[in-house]
């Protein structure tokens, strides 16, 4: 073979053939899946879409069921911080859209969430600085959250606009920033705390009791995230919580659609019973 077909068989063998320049141009626009998501995060976004379905259905963002499951996976050896930070995150996504339609069916009285509220966002600012670990707590809180489950089961079904008694602010305003502060600590929104507050006080019904917390999670995750931040530790990873995210925007649309407009108030109360019960049973998982 002379030179000038040597040059020429090089310069085919360089050149890319169409084929494998459209190869090229599908792998960089629609990657394989292993490149997106693996096993365990697809099968982590389905768990987080249920959790987001079941919590938002009573106006909770879902910050316990989401680190609950997050807790069983291999993303429980990632920092406290970083598990808090991620579930404030997806609170605010889920419990903007439980507001959004709770209050969309007049089910909020903005009387009762300011009171809550005033007293909670300061606490909750607090509270994001604060780390505190311990079994002693877990147990503490496991069994306060399985006695709120109970008494909640057995309160009275006839909830209807005249059995709601007056809101005290001597009593409601330290029950905000108690609960803003331990929202800020654990690193949930604080719906665990005050929707079975307002429904054994019987201050709301248990749809107004959903709306009300749905805006107060997203203010406390909100004011918890802010402290966080500025405590100097910001982990929040945009890679985690877009896929994550995703998954329970999908879930808050389903599960607070169904609850503001479908599901009657004695079924919401059912459903917030067996919320406060997974919340106490990841506590508890927490312990083995």
């Amino acid at each position: 073979m002379d030179i000038v077909g040597l040059i020429q068989l090089l310069a085919r063998e360089r050149r890319p053939s169409p084929w494998s320049a459209r190869h090229r141009l599908v792998e960089v626009l629609f990657p394989p899946p292993e490149c997106v998501l693996g096993t365990e995060e697809v099968l982590i976004a389905l768990a987080l879409l249920v959790v987001a379905a079941m919590y938002s259905s009573v106006g909770h963002g879902g910050a316990s069921g989401y680190l609950a499951v997050l807790s069983l996976t291999s993303f429980a050896t990632m920092e406290e911080v970083w598990l808090k930070q991620q579930a404030w995150s997806l609170n605010l996504i889920v419990a903007a859209i439980a507001f959004y339609h709770y209050q969309r069916a007049g089910h909020h009285i903005p009387r009762i969430t300011t009171v809550f509220v005033l007293a909670s966002i300061p606490m909750a600012f607090a509270g994001g600085y604060f780390l505190i670990e311990g079994a002693i707590y877990d147990v503490l809180l496991s069994l306060t959250l399985i006695w709120a489950s109970v008494r909640l089961f057995r309160v009275d079904s006839n909830f209807d606009e005249e059995s709601v008694e007056n809101l005290p602010l001597s009593q409601a305003i330290p029950a905000g920033a108690g609960i803003g502060l331990l929202s800020g600590i654990i690193g949930v929104g604080g719906g665990i705390f005050l929707s079975p507050l307002l429904l054994l006080k019987r201050w709301t019904t248990p749809k107004t009791a959903a709306a009300t917390a749905a805006l107060f999670i997203w203010l406390n995750s909100a004011a918890a995230l802010t402290g966080s931040y500025l405590s100097g530790e910001w982990l929040v990873e945009i890679d985690t919580i877009a896929p994550f995210g995703s998954a329970v925007l999908i879930g808050g649309f389903i599960g607070s659609k169904l609850g503001a407009d479908l599901i009657p108030q004695r079924a919401v109360r059912i459903v917030l019973v067996v919320v406060l019960m997974l919340a106490a049973a990841r506590r508890v998982i927490l312990l083995v």
